[in-house]
């Protein structure tokens, strides 16, 4: 059986504008490896939006990555002050991953 250890995956929908703070945050809290993910559209509590692909002024990202608990609580607290500001939609879960150093 492969051996498996918790880690916790973040992610996060976020203004395109706003994702290379989200980098530097991250890594600023430890975390060495994440992805930034294109989306097209969605509805949430504010309606209905779409990517605006003329200007990219709607653009939206979702920021993904997996890291070990501690270096996740550093970076979630580090945006706590965007949530509200920014409109973050901001999920994390358990994952299990076969290689842990990389997280």
């Amino acid at each position: 059986m492969v051996e498996m250890t918790k880690r916790v995956r973040i992610e996060i929908l976020v203004d395109a504008p706003l994702s290379a703070k989200l980098v530097r945050l991250a890594e600023d809290a430890g975390i060495t490896g994440h992805t930034l993910i294109r989306t097209v559209s969605g509805r949430g509590s504010g309606g209905e939006w779409q990517e605006d692909l003329v200007s990219g002024a709607t653009a939206k990202l979702i920021f993904l990555s997996v890291a070990n608990p501690e270096r996740a609580n550093a970076f979630l607290q580090a945006i706590l002050p965007l949530l509200e500001s920014h409109g973050l939609l901001v999920l994390q879960s358990e994952v299990f991953v076969v290689r842990p150093e990389r997280f």
